[in-house]
Formats: structure tokens, sequence, C-alpha cells
């Protein structure tokens, strides 16, 4: 049985929602988190909508943020904790979304998908598996779950934007030409690519200014 996302929202600026962009936050964080990037992206995006969900569990590590599934080498949990956690946040995170859309009467290429961290490991390892393929994923500093197992599992492909900080002490920095060679090996067309300098496990200006011009442009919002 899926559990239910508390989710908040900010309304489009036009009143209209012609798109919906959907935040997926890090290990420990909220919803809330990066749902303070509406701000910025919305004055440019007056007919999104932006919804950010909290995942689904309290985080061990952190007492007042949530987490998609566990990390062992941070919350001691076994392997089979985590890879069993992160099967019941995918299907979690994919009743969210088809609820959502039904909701707002969207269709999929009226949504995209914007994670960091562990968030961003959701969204690259749950969207490429819907059968509908959305307008596209932003993926911050996240890595690609799996790689040897896209290929045989991809369903669909969306346009998908990787932005990492040089400096970034969670996730390597070399996660994103990793996923960016696993995601064209399993046959997609459009990979893009960010690097942000001077940056370590967060979200500079830069790149959030590529991400909205990866929006607009490649997902049409």
């Amino acid at each position: 049985m899926t559990r239910v996302l508390k989710a908040g929202r900010r309304e489009a600026v036009s009143g209209e929602t012609r798109s919906c962009v959907v935040f997926l936050h890090g290990y420990g964080a909220n919803g809330a988190d990066l749902l303070g990037l509406a701000d910025p992206l919305g004055e440019h995006l007056p007919d999104t909508l932006f919804v950010a969900p909290d995942a689904p569990e309290a985080c061990a590590g952190a007492p007042f943020g949530f987490q998609w599934f566990p990390i062992p080498w941070i919350d001691g949990s076994s392997e089979e904790e985590s890879m069993d956690g992160m099967a019941r946040a995918v299907e979690d995170l994919n009743a969210f979304l088809d609820a959502l859309m039904v909701d707002e009467d969207l269709l999929p290429e009226q949504v995209a998908v914007l994670g960091f961290s562990q968030g961003s490991m959701m969204a690259l390892h749950v969207v490429p598996r819907r059968e509908d393929e959305i307008a596209g994923i932003v993926a911050f500093s996240g890595r690609l779950l799996q790689p040897e197992i896209l290929a045989d599992e991809v369903v669909s492909r969306p346009p998908v934007l990787l932005v990492h900080g040089d400096q970034d002490e969670v996730v390597p920095p070399q996660s994103l030409p990793a996923a960016a060679d696993a995601l064209q090996s399993a046959g997609w067309k459009e990979v893009y690519a960010h690097i942000m300098k001077e940056t370590g496990h967060g979200i500079a200006p830069d790149g959030l200014g590529v991400a909205l011009a990866f929006i607009r442009d490649k997902c049409g919002f």
C-alpha cells in the first residue's frame, strides 16, 4: 500500500496552471527546503504550479527531516533496508505523480521534475520507468542509481539536465559524467550538463539559471 506524500505548493503567478514543476528534496530535508525556488523560477514561469512533497520516511540522521530511503553509511541501516525503502518510495512517488496529474488536470508533458541530491536519485530512477514521458528532469547534485540495469528497464526518455558543484563533498562531482554516460548508453538523445564552479553540495545561482533555461526551452514551459 502506497503512502500519501504531504506536499507544499506555490500556485502559478498568472493564476492559470499550464505546467507543473515537482521538487524532490534531499536526504534529511523536507519539501519546504526546495519550495523557495518557486520564487525566482515563478516570475519567469508564470503559468507554472510548483509542488514539493515531503519524502515518506522520517530521517534517522536528521530528526526533523525526511528521507526517500535509508543510507547505510549515514544511518547504520543495512543494504537490504535501503533497497526495500527505495522500492517503497518508488511506489509512493509514482502514486503521487499519478494523483497530481489527475487532480490538477495535467498531461505528462506538462510536468517536469527537479530533484536535489537524494531527490535527484529518485527522479533519475523513477521517471524513466514511467510509461508516459514527462517534460523533463533536472537533477542537482545527485547520481544515477543502478546504471547497469537502466537500459533494460527504461520506458521513456525525457530530456535530462544534470547539474553538479565541482567541489561537492557529499556526492562526488564524477557522478555527473557517470550518469550522462549511462543515460546516453541507454538511448537518451537529450542529456545536458552544467558544472557549478567553486560550489559544494548545493544549488548556485548559475545552476538555477541553467535549470530555468532548460525548463523553458527543453520542457516548453
